[in-house]
Order: C-alpha cells, then structure tokens, then sequence
C-alpha cells in the first residue's frame, strides 16, 4: 500500500475537523442556561385588617316591674327609717287585746279569746296582744309589728313582759305574714328560736286549715306557759284590788235596790204629817241610793274588767277602755314566719 491513500484519509478528516471548528466558530457562544428569577422575599402574611373594638352588647330595656311589686320590695330591703317615707299601713288603736280588722275570727272566738288574754294580764301582769289585718305594706311584716309595739308599748315599764302577734293575712311571701314580737323581758324564754318554733309548729297548722282561732288558741298557750317560767313581778296591788272592787260592786247595787223598795213603800201610807215626813226621808234616801250606785259603778269602771272588748291599762295590770299598754319596751326580738 502506497502511503497516498492513508495521507489522502487523514487530509480530509482533518478538513473535517477543520471545517466542524470554522463553523463553531462562527455561531454565538451558547448563553448560560438562565437561571430564574430570584423570586421576590416572600412577603409578610397579610394580616387580617383590625376589627373594631367590640361593642357591648345591648341589653334589652328592662321590663317595668308593677308598682305594688316595686314598693313591696323596696321597702323590704330598706331600713324603716326610709320606709317611713312612702305610705305605711296605719296602726290601729290600742282599744283591745285582740284586734281583728278582716273577720278573721268570729265574734264569739274573738270575746273568748280577748277573757283569755285579759284574764292572763290580771294574772300576772303580763301584756299579750294581738293584730289581725289584710296587709302590712309597703312594710314587711318586722317593721310593722315593731311599730306597733312601740306605739302601743305593750307590757310593763321595767319589766319589758310584753308580746305581740301579728297576722297578716295578705302578705306576700316576701313580706311574711305571720309575726312574734317579743318584749325585753320576756326574750330569756322566749327566744327567737322558740318563736319559730311557736309559728312554724303551733300557728301555722291550724292556719294552713283556715282555723285561726285554733292556730291563735295553741299559739297563745305556748307563750303563756314560757312567760310563766320567768317569774315577773307581780301586778301591782291596785290592779288586782280594781279587780276586785269590780266583782265586788254587785252587792252594793243589792243593797241600793232594797233600800229603794222599802222607801217606795213607806211612802204609801200615814197622815199628812207622817206622809210629809216620809217624804224627807224618801229624798234623803234618794240621795244615798244614788250615792251607792254611784259608788259601785264607779269601782266597776276603775275595775280590771274589758268593756266592749277591753283596752290595756295604764300600769300592766287590770283593763282600761282604749288605754295604751304599761310602757314595755321592744328591740325586735321575736321571729316571723308563713303558713
């Protein structure tokens, strides 16, 4: 093999070659492969625009609450010195032991209990008393009842022995109806709790079956028989000599009727001048016949007996016709109740 045909192959590789260089030369220089573009910082999230400040709710209007409501409750959540202010239910004239202004009792039940009590008080000396109305409001039934003891000062000066039942009958819960007032002297026996005790377990029965009398009757008794465990004083003499005196006038009466008959009849017969003279002693006879009566209707009316259903006396003991009590003090001690 001749060496021309070996050179003529490497002659035209390398103008291949040559060839493949010129023409890379001549193209643009490739372009880095391009890179993305930086994505901006990632931005903060966006927060939420503030919301305004929340508003308070609005409550609904308050429903007007009814006029007697209002005052009922009011005037149990103040104290009795602004109470004062709006109306109060009056208090009743101390003319008996048992007041009952809304037929709670019958007249019969209300005669005997009123003996009772009277009878007590001539005793011992001891004042109970009693309250029967419809309502005490505005006041609850603790402000009322202790305006009536001071008012009426049920019970002795000094002694303080004095107790007084209050019943309202138409009192809401609210303001209770029924009450135990009891005075300074007597709160060593009657406590609060026997109070409560005397209401809820004695009273209160008897009322749930509308038997009043029976409830005031038992209720009565129970205090009667803590009262006597104190040993107060005894009345004063010239209560029980009033007393006395009162049971003891009849007999005068006797004696004025038959000195009256016999002068009646002496004047029937004899002369003129026996008849003259007989007529002076009939007019002097008058004169100590009305002298006697006189004298015995006054001892009954100084007596300790209840005309027309009683009133307290002025000393604690014996009866006095619409006379206020012996001067008992109260601080409130006592309890209330419902039935």
């Amino acid at each position: 093999m001749t060496p021309f045909p070996v050179l003529r192959k490497l002659l035209l590789a390398a103008t291949v070659v040559l060839a493949g260089a010129a023409q890379a030369a001549s193209q643009p220089a490739a372009q880095p492969a391009a890179q993305p573009a930086a994505q901006p910082a990632a931005q903060p999230a966006a927060q939420p625009a503030a919301q305004p400040a929340a508003q308070p709710t609005i409550q609904p209007a308050a429903q007007p609450i009814s006029q007697p409501a209002a005052a009922a409750a009011a005037a149990s959540q103040a104290p009795p010195s602004l109470a004062s202010a709006a109306a109060m239910a009056p208090i009743p004239s101390p003319g008996a032991h048992v007041t009952d202004q809304v037929g709670m009792l019958t007249p019969a039940q209300r005669t005997a209990l009123e003996s009772v009590l009277a009878e007590y008080e001539r005793r011992t000396g001891s004042q109970i008393a009693i309250v029967l109305l419809a309502s005490t409001a505005p006041d609850p039934i603790e402000h009322y009842s202790i305006r009536v003891a001071d008012a009426w000062k049920v019970g002795r000066k000094g002694i303080d022995d004095g107790v007084l039942i209050v019943v309202a009958k138409n009192n809401p819960a609210s303001l209770r109806r029924l009450r135990i007032e009891a005075g300074r002297g007597v709160q060593g026996t009657l406590t609060d709790a026997q109070s409560k005790r005397i209401l809820q377990d004695t009273i209160a029965p008897h009322f749930r079956q509308n038997d009043y009398y029976g409830g005031l009757a038992a209720g009565v008794a129970a205090i009667t028989s803590l009262l006597d465990q104190e040993h107060f004083a005894a009345p004063k003499p010239k209560a029980m000599e009033a007393a006395d005196m009162a049971e003891n006038s009849w007999p005068f009466l006797l004696v004025a009727v038959i000195i009256m008959a016999v002068l009646l009849r002496s004047r029937g017969g004899g002369g003129p001048g026996l008849r003259h003279s007989r007529g002076d002693w009939s007019d002097a006879g008058g004169v100590v016949l009305g002298a006697l009566i006189g004298n015995a209707l006054g001892r009954a009316g100084r007596g300790g007996v209840f005309s027309g259903g009683g009133g307290f006396s002025d000393g604690g003991g014996g009866g006095g016709d619409g006379l206020s009590g012996g001067g008992g003090s109260f601080d409130g001690g006592g309890a209330s109740g419902d039935w």
